[in-house]
């Protein structure tokens, strides 16, 4: 494995003219050094995975992700931090793991992996890879505007028992300490992201459900417009921001 430190001093040049930081600048130095050498990210076993799955044949079709995209690293380039984005059949927006699930019903006529699986966990892990130090840019689509809206209201919007929003903790409350842990800003470059505490990879959506549990609300089901909505506009709101994926996490 490479040892990827180039993307990293990207990612600190962004920080100095930007006062929005990624998820990295909330953890400790042995964490950071952790996600950015490749030989110490255990995320990496997981885009290890994510890479034989690229190019092994599946489905009806007998076909590979390879068979129609190549090589990921030049037909995959960039291809992470343009998600969420809208299906043109559903004029719905899809995140990076059900754009992968399509393909595989779809073009490879082969089942859909299940949500939070360690092969959608590894493909989307090895696709987020090929975007890494990249400027995060959702699409400006015009059809994606209500969309992103409708997540933006979710952000603000009390939920649970706690009766609380997204925002009260990570727009007005970013680097104070709930409990022992710092409060990020909630920027989603890193996702998926392999986390100490769960000992696995896991999703931006598992995330977000682990928040809503935080609150003691009711989580959205993965996969559910209310969740991709939300990410949607996560991403937008951190237009610009330098992709760091696959992530550590404490």
């Amino acid at each position: 494995m490479l040892i990827g430190f180039a993307w990293l001093a990207a990612a600190n040049a962004q920080q100095a003219a930007d006062a929005r930081l990624p998820g990295s600048a909330f953890m400790s130095r042995s964490t950071q050094e952790m996600q950015s050498d490749d030989s110490q990210n255990p995320a990496m076993l997981w885009v290890q995975e994510g890479e034989a799955l690229w190019n092994r044949n599946a489905g009806r079709s007998e076909r590979s992700c390879a068979s129609c995209h190549g090589e990921a690293k030049t037909g995959m380039r960039g291809a992470a931090a343009r998600y969420p984005a809208l299906d043109k059949q559903t004029r719905l927006p899809l995140n990076l793991g059900q754009r992968i699930n399509q393909c595989r019903q779809q073009r490879q006529q082969a089942e859909p992996f299940a949500a939070e699986s360690e092969s959608l966990l590894s493909l989307e892990a090895y696709v987020a890879l090929q975007s890494r130090g990249m400027p995060i840019a959702p699409p400006q689509d015009a059809a994606l505007r209500p969309h992103v809206e409708h997540g933006a209201q979710r952000w603000r919007q009390r939920i649970g028992q706690l009766n609380l929003s997204c925002a009260q903790c990570h727009d007005d409350n970013w680097g104070k300490r709930l409990g022992s842990s710092p409060i990020p800003q909630a920027h989603p470059g890193g996702y998926p992201i392999y986390r100490l505490e769960w000992q696995a990879m896991g999703s931006l959506q598992r995330r977000l459900r682990n928040c809503m549990n935080g609150v003691r609300a009711q989580p959205h089901a993965f996969g559910s417009r209310e969740l991709v909505e939300l990410e949607l506009y996560l991403a937008e709101r951190a237009r610009g921001m330098p992709m760091e994926a696959p992530g550590v996490r404490p």
